[in-house]
C-alpha cells in the first residue's frame, strides 16, 4: 500500500482510481490546465499515465513503479506526471491510444505516453517493469535535454498520423448502394469464420461477451432466416449464462472469461457490460423463450439493485476483481463450506454447481452449471418446481454467508453513458417480462439523469460526491436518448421524447461534422486536445457514431423529421464499404445495416391500458419496430397517433410498414400475422 507521508493532488480528483495513487510519492497531476500550463512554463516533458480502477496491470505498475520513492524521485526530477482516469476522460485516452498504435505498438493499459511540452507524443506504451521503467525515464530527461530535436521530428510524424480524419483514414466513402439482405448474410458469413461450436462465442481466448456481435447475429438470423446464426446465438448465452463468467450466486455477468469455456472469470464486474447484456438476453428471450434466459435477466437486476445502486438512484461503475489481495476471493467456495451452509441439500447443489475438492484451485470453487435446470431435474428425479425451490434457497443462504466476506473494491463513480446502458437494459427487460420493479428502478434511474447530470438539452459525464464535474462526451449523450427513446416507447410518456429530442439537438448543433457527415466525440465547447477524434468502431461499448445513427432513424421514424432518418443513411452509406468488410469491428453498424434491409414496423397503440398490450408486442421479436401508444381518452402530437382512434371499445393496433398502412386490428396476433409472422 502506498506510505500516506505523501499526499499528492490526485487527493481531490473525482475518480477512485485516480484517488488510489493519491498518497504516491510521484507528484501526481490530474489532466487539466494546472499540469498543462506547468509543463509549458517549465519547459518539462510530460508523462500521461493512463488507466482505470478495475486494471490488474495498472495496480501492478503503480507498486513496482509509482510507490518507490527513488523511481518517483526520477520522475519528478524529469517530467510534469499526470494520471488519468479513462473512464473519465476517454478523450484523452483516445487520443494517446492512437499514438501507442501508430508507433507501431499494441495498446492496452495501463497506458504510458511521453509528450514534449505542447501535449505532442514522442513515445509511449503499456506496462514497463520497475528497471526499465527507470531507465527509460533517465534516458528520456537526458534526451530532452541533448538531443530535443530528435524527439520533435518523432512527434511531427506521429502527429501526421493522429491528426488525420477517420474519413481519410479508412476511406469512408459515401456509397449509394442499397442495403441488401444478402450483403447482411455475408456479414453474417464473416462472423461464422470465428465460431467456438461447441461452447459459443469466438474460437479464442480470452472471450469476451461483446453484446454488440450478438446482437446482429439475432436480427441476422431473424430477417434472413439463417438459422446458423441464431443457433449460435443460442449457443453462445447458454454457455456465457451457464459458465463461471456468470456469478451463478449473485447474478451479474463478470468482464470476460480466461479460457476457452467461460469458466474462468476474470472477476471485475462492469455496468457496461451488465446494461448491454439485460438487452440481449431480454430480446434472445423473445425469440427462444428459454427460463434461463429470463432468470439470468431478473438475478443480474436484482444484483445491480442490491450492490450498485447509489442512494440518489445513480449506477455505480465496476466492482474490482479484488478482495483481501486476491483475485476473486469473494467469488470463491469450498466443499466444507457448502456442506455446512446448505445441510441436506449440499450433495445436490455441490452436483448442480460442480462444487468438487477444487475445480480451479485446491479448496477453490467457481460455481458453474453444466446444462439447463430441466435436464438435472430430470436427472436426479426431481420436479422441475421443486428444483428451482432449492435453488432459490440454497442462493440466498450462501448470498447471506458471501455478504459476511471483505468485499472487493466498489468504483463509485457514475458515468452518464455507463447508466444510459443499464437503463436501456431496464426498460427491454421490462417491455419482455412486465416486472414493475424494472420500470420502477429504469424511472428512478432517468430522474437521477436529469436531476444530477443534466441541464437545458446539456449532459456530465461524471457524478461523484454530489458533483459532476466533466462535460460528456457523445457515447453520453448517445446512450442516453437510446435510453429515453426505450423509456418512452415501455410508458408512452412524451416527456422523454422531448429530452430526446433536444440531446439530439445539442449533438447536432455541437458534436456534428457537416463535411464528413460524421460526429465528433468531443463538443466544440470541450477542452481542445492536439486531435479531435470521431469514434467508428465498437469497443466493449458500442461506437457512439453507430449509436447515434441509429437514434436519429429512430427518432426521426417516431417524430416523423425526416432530416433525422436522411442523416442516419447517409452516416450508414458513409460505412457501408468498411461494415460490408470488417463487420465484426462493427457490430452495432451492422445491426443498424439489418434495421435498414427490413422495412420499419410503426406499430400504434390506442387502448384503455395501453402498457399491457405494449407488453404483447413485445412477446415477439420484432428485428426494426418503432411503437408509440396512448390511452383512447389522451391527445397526442406524435404524427403516428394522428386519427387513430378505439374501434369496437376494444384495444386498437394499428400498423404501417414499407408506407403502406394494414387495416386496424383489435388483437396483437394479428399484428404478427400482418407482419408475416404467425
Amino acid at each position: 500500500m502506498s506510505n500516506n507521508k505523501f499526499t499528492n493532488r490526485l487527493a481531490k480528483a473525482s475518480s477512485p482510481y485516480l484517488q488510489q495513487h493519491a498518497h504516491n510519492p510521484v507528484d501526481w497531476f490530474p489532466w487539466g490546465k494546472e499540469a498543462l500550463e506547468k509543463a509549458k512554463k517549465e519547459d518539462k516533458p510530460i508523462i500521461v499515465s493512463i488507466g482505470y480502477s478495475a486494471c490488474h496491470w495498472c495496480h501492478v505498475m503503480e507498486r513496482e513503479s509509482f510507490e518507490n520513492e527513488d523511481m518517483a524521485a526520477i520522475m519528478n526530477e524529469h517530467f510534469v506526471c499526470i494520471k488519468v482516469d479513462r473512464e473519465e476522460r476517454p478523450d484523452v485516452d483516445q487520443v494517446y491510444m492512437d499514438a501507442v498504435h501508430a508507433m507501431g505498438l499494441q495498446g492496452g493499459w495501463p497506458l504510458n505516453a511521453f509528450l514534449l511540452p505542447d501535449q505532442r507524443p514522442f513515445y509511449g506504451g503499456t506496462y514497463f517493469p520497475p528497471q526499465g521503467w527507470a531507465q527509460l525515464c533517465n534516458q528520456i530527461g537526458k534526451v530532452f535535454k541533448e538531443q530535443r530535436k530528435e524527439l520533435e521530428k518523432s512527434a511531427e510524424g506521429f502527429m501526421q498520423t493522429i491528426g488525420r480524419s477517420e474519413v481519410e483514414k479508412y476511406g469512408l466513402e459515401s456509397t449509394s448502394s442499397q442495403f441488401t439482405k444478402e450483403k447482411l448474410h455475408e456479414m453474417a458469413k464473416k462472423f461464422a469464420e470465428n465460431f467456438d461450436l461447441n461452447k459459443g462465442g469466438n474460437n479464442r481466448a480470452p472471450k469476451f461477451p461483446m453484446p454488440v456481435t450478438y446482437g446482429f447475429l439475432l436480427r441476422e438470423g431473424v430477417i434472413n432466416q439463417n438459422q446458423e446464426s441464431l443457433d449460435h446465438v443460442e449457443r453462445t448465452l447458454n454457455h456465457m449464462a451457464w459458465g463461471g463468467l456468470y456469478d451463478q450466486v449473485g447474478g451479474g455477468f463478470t468482464r470476460y472469461s480466461t479460457d476457452m469455456d467461460w469458466f474462468v472469470p476474470h472477476f471485475e464486474k462492469m455496468l457496461y457490460d451488465n446494461g448491454q447484456l439485460v438487452s440481449l438476453y431480454s430480446e434472445a428471450y423473445q425469440v427462444f423463450k428459454h427460463p434461463l434466459y429470463q432468470q439470468t435477466v431478473y438475478q443480474t437486476i436484482d444484483w445491480l439493485a442490491r450492490e450498485m445502486k447509489s442512494p440518489e438512484n445513480g449506477f455505480y461503475s465496476a466492482l474490482d476483481a479484488d478482495s483481501e489481495g486476491e483475485e476473486g476471493k469473494f467469488y470463491l467456495w469450498t466443499e466444507s463450506e457448502f456442506k455446512t451452509i446448505l445441510g441436506p441439500d449440499a450433495d445436490l447443489m455441490m452436483d448442480f454447481y460442480n462444487i468438487t475438492s477444487g475445480n480451479w484451485e485446491p479448496q477453490k470453487n467457481i460455481p458453474f452449471k453444466s446444462d439447463n435446470n430441466s435436464d438435472f431435474a430430470e436427472r436426479h428425479n426431481l420436479e422441475l418446481d421443486e428444483l428451482e425451490g432449492i435453488i432459490k434457497s440454497t442462493n440466498i443462504k450462501l448470498l447471506q454467508e458471501r455478504a459476511k466476506r471483505i468485499r472487493p473494491g466498489l468504483d463509485d463513480k457514475i458515468l452518464t453513458g455507463w447508466n444510459g446502458l443499464m437503463l436501456k437494459g431496464l426498460c427491454d427487460a421490462f417491455a419482455v417480462f412486465g416486472e414493475e420493479k424494472f420500470l420502477t428502478l429504469a424511472l428512478k434511474n432517468a430522474q437521477f439523469i436529469l436531476d444530477h447530470v443534466h441541464e437545458n438539452g446539456h449532459l456530465k459525464r461524471n457524478y461523484k460526491d454530489n458533483k459532476a464535474t466533466i462535460d460528456a462526451y457523445l457515447e453520453d449523450y448517445a446512450a442516453v436518448i437510446k435510453a429515453f427513446i426505450a423509456l418512452y416507447e415501455v410508458t408512452f410518456d412524451e416527456v422523454w421524447l422531448d429530452h430526446a429530442k433536444a440531446l439530439t439537438e445539442t449533438t447536432l448543433s455541437e458534436f456534428f461534422d457537416k463535411d464528413e457527415e460524421l460526429f465528433y466525440f468531443t463538443s466544440n465547447t470541450a477542452e481542445a486536445l492536439i486531435a479531435r477524434k470521431k469514434e467508428i468502431f465498437d469497443n466493449v461499448i458500442p461506437s457512439s457514431n453507430a449509436m447515434m445513427a441509429t437514434n436519429l432513424y429512430h427518432l426521426g421514424m417516431l417524430l416523423d423529421i425526416e432530416e433525422y432518418t436522411a442523416k442516419a443513411n447517409v452516416m450508414l452509406q458513409r460505412i457501408d464499404r468498411v461494415v460490408t468488410m470488417a463487420p465484426q469491428d462493427l457490430g452495432h453498424w451492422a445491426s443498424f445495416y439489418s434495421q435498414r434491409t427490413y422495412p420499419t414496423a410503426e406499430i400504434a397503440i390506442v387502448s384503455n391500458e395501453p402498457i399491457d398490450d405494449m407488453h404483447k408486442i413485445n412477446e415477439q421479436f420484432i428485428p426494426n419496430k418503432v411503437l408509440v401508444g396512448k390511452k383512447s381518452s389522451d391527445s397526442s402530437g406524435l404524427a403516428l397517433l394522428e386519427g387513430r382512434l378505439l374501434i369496437n371499445k376494444e384495444s386498437t393496433f394499428y400498423l404501417c410498414y414499407n408506407k403502406a398502412c394494414q387495416l386496424p386490428v383489435n388483437n396483437a396476433n394479428d399484428i404478427f400475422k400482418q407482419l408475416g409472422k404467425s
